[in-house]
């Protein structure tokens, strides 16, 4: 059974808790790794300028405390290998769903599980659904 790194234990519980009971379930069958939850200000605005968010400081669910995103990748990370990056994202939707936790996953913003429709793949992003 796989387990969270300190950096991504440190990461993770940065996140809103249905994203940590998420994430630690998901480690214990399909290793990962969190690459961020809360984002602040300067780190928002780097990943803004690198075309990796959409959105400015404040307006990212990671800018929240605690963040209602997480960007976890399976591990090791391999960022081209889309196959399994669909698969990791289709994995974290199904546990997220026996756990009853509402997510939305930056592979099917619209969570219609058509993935040719999205016009900014973000493989790695999960968020905690508001309620």
């Amino acid at each position: 059974m796989a387990s969270f790194n300190e950096r991504s234990q440190t990461n993770l519980y940065t996140c809103h808790p249905d994203l940590i009971r998420l994430f630690t379930r998901v480690v214990e069958q399909f290793d990962c790794t969190v690459i961020c939850g809360h984002r602040a200000e300067d780190a928002q605005q780097l990943a803004y300028l690198a075309k990796n968010s959409k959105l400015q400081w404040p307006d990212s669910k990671h800018n929240k405390l605690p963040s209602l995103a997480a960007d976890v990748i399976a591990y090791p990370i391999q960022w081209g290998n889309y196959k399994l990056n669909y698969t990791f994202g289709g994995y974290v939707k199904g546990v997220a769903s026996a756990l009853d936790i509402k997510i939305r996953w930056g592979g099917d913003w619209d969570s219609d599980w058509d993935l040719e429709d999205q016009s900014f793949n973000d493989l790695v992003h999960f968020e905690v659904l508001e309620v």
